[in-house]
């Protein structure tokens, strides 16, 4: 999880297709990006798909079409975050809720963690 610096809240990684089609890798490069992990495993199909509004000072809140999909870091990765994070850590799913995680997130926690029962790592 990542505390989002824009919005203060802790977060998933993430970001905007951008109008790349290939959503998959999206999901890499932006995981990539935010959480400075190379390497990084995308299981496909999308796990669960979210639409919610976005708010962020200064901005108009917008409504944000989110497909998340697993993301499997090598053993030993340490996250090092970017400008768009003031904090990154390992969540277990039972530590959501005292980050105010919102129910789309433990809804995606708990079908990511279904999703890794069925891979043969």
């Amino acid at each position: 999880m990542l505390l989002h610096s824009k919005v203060g809240r802790w977060l998933q990684p993430g970001g905007h297709a951008d109008g790349d089609a290939s959503l998959p890798g999206v999901a890499r490069r932006e995981a990539e990006e935010e959480t400075g992990i190379v390497g990084l495993r995308v299981v496909v199909p999308a796990v669960d798909l979210d639409v919610h509004v976005f708010e962020a000072a200064g901005e108009v809140a917008h409504d944000h079409l989110d497909v998340r999909y697993l993301v499997v870091a090598p053993p030993g990765a340490t996250p090092q975050g970017n400008h768009e994070s003031q904090a990154l850590r390992w969540v277990a799913v039972d530590d959501l809720a005292g980050l105010d995680a919102d129910p789309g997130t433990h809804r995606l926690a708990r079908a990511a963690l279904a999703a890794l029962d069925t891979l043969d790592l």
